[in-house]
């Protein structure tokens, strides 16, 4: 039986099938290629009214290093692709979503928890922070332009949901201030290294990615070719999409970042470019993972609110709270799979 995957996507229901990697030439684990839903009474996911429950099994899935899209207690279409993967790897057919709905219940208890501004904070921020790069390369830091921008990022939201869930304006946010954000494990940048360069260590460098680019969903497997991980994603535009196999070739994180415009628009290096600072709102996030195609990897974004949303130069990006993520699913000399749409895959 032959099932192409993007008639699964009209549902928000991603299938993915395992495969082998080159460490083992065995038969890999089989996953579900084709799921239809039950005729059992389950569960179904909240109503979009009942924003306790959405916020609850997004922070679940968060937590589970199934991303769901930024925590906004809403169940969108990235929320209902991370459930759906989660449910296939535990082997719950589709459309029970009974058994992660108790779990969420149990881990998340509290759906909030506050956050003190504090005085080391502000050297994250960059006032007037600069949108053209020639200006951006005179800069010494590409932060945060406001300290709601740095709370939204740290707790994996967006500046819209932490004001309405505080209801009340915190563009004056000042060290001493404290708001109310989501019960998440934070993105805490003063504990993430400057410009480490991440060498081949087992098992992470046996792991591998498929990125789906019709689903806009990466997915990690370990060594033993079981999923561990899924997050959703901006492909690159498909004119410098390469369909096939790469591998990890370097994993940097801080990086600073070579903005040349006939790069990012032809594909083709020129002497006219700018060496952009690291930061959070550099154009390469947070972190870079460079692949055996050149100038195309994995890497975070200035601009959460547009993953899945926009296409990219040619690389893929994650939320910078997901690209924090890597360095314990990938590493150099692992695989990645770039996915193309329509592809089938034998049953």
């Amino acid at each position: 039986m032959i099932c192409r995957l993007p008639a699964l996507l009209a549902s928000a229901t991603l299938a993915f099938t395992a495969f082998p990697l080159l460490a083992q030439p065995a038969a890999p684990r089989a996953m579900p290629v084709d799921m239809e839903d039950s005729d059992g009474n389950f569960a179904p996911l909240p109503e979009k009214t009942d924003l306790e429950g959405n916020l609850r099994l997004q922070i679940y899935l968060d937590e589970n290093n199934f991303g769901p899209g930024y925590l906004d207690g809403k169940i969108g279409e990235y929320g209902k692709k991370a459930a759906s993967v989660y449910n296939q790897i535990k082997g719950i057919p589709v459309g029970n979503y009974y058994g992660i709905m108790e779990a969420a219940k149990k881990r998340v208890p509290e759906l909030y928890t506050t956050y003190t501004i504090k005085e080391g904070d502000l050297k994250f921020i960059t006032p007037n922070l600069p949108s053209s790069p020639p200006l951006q390369a005179k800069t010494k830091y590409l932060g945060y332009g406001n300290l709601l921008e740095f709370t939204a990022e740290r707790f994996h939201t967006s500046d819209e949901f932490l004001q309405k869930i505080n209801g009340r304006n915190l563009y004056n946010l000042k060290p001493g201030s404290t708001v109310k954000v989501p019960n998440v494990t934070p993105f805490e940048l003063e504990n993430w290294a400057k410009n480490v360069s991440y060498k081949t260590e087992q098992p992470f460098t046996s792991h591998a990615v498929v990125v789906d680019i019709a689903a806009r969903v990466a997915i990690f497997f370990d060594d033993q070719n079981r999923p561990i991980a899924s997050f959703p994603i901006t492909p690159g535009q498909p004119k410098f999409i390469q369909f096939g196999e790469w591998k990890v070739t370097n994993m940097v994180s801080t990086p600073t970042f070579r903005w040349d415009k006939s790069m990012l628009e032809e594909g083709k290096r020129s002497d006219q470019f700018y060496e952009l600072p690291l930061g959070p709102n550099n154009p390469v996030g947070i972190m870079w993972c460079g692949t055996s195609r050149s100038g195309i990897g994995l890497h975070g974004t200035p601009n959460p609110h547009t993953i899945g949303r926009a296409e990219s130069h040619g690389c893929i990006r994650l939320a910078n709270w997901d690209a924090y993520r890597l360095p314990k699913l990938l590493r150099p000399g692992s695989r990645v799979v770039i996915r193309e749409p329509h592809q089938a895959s034998p049953r």
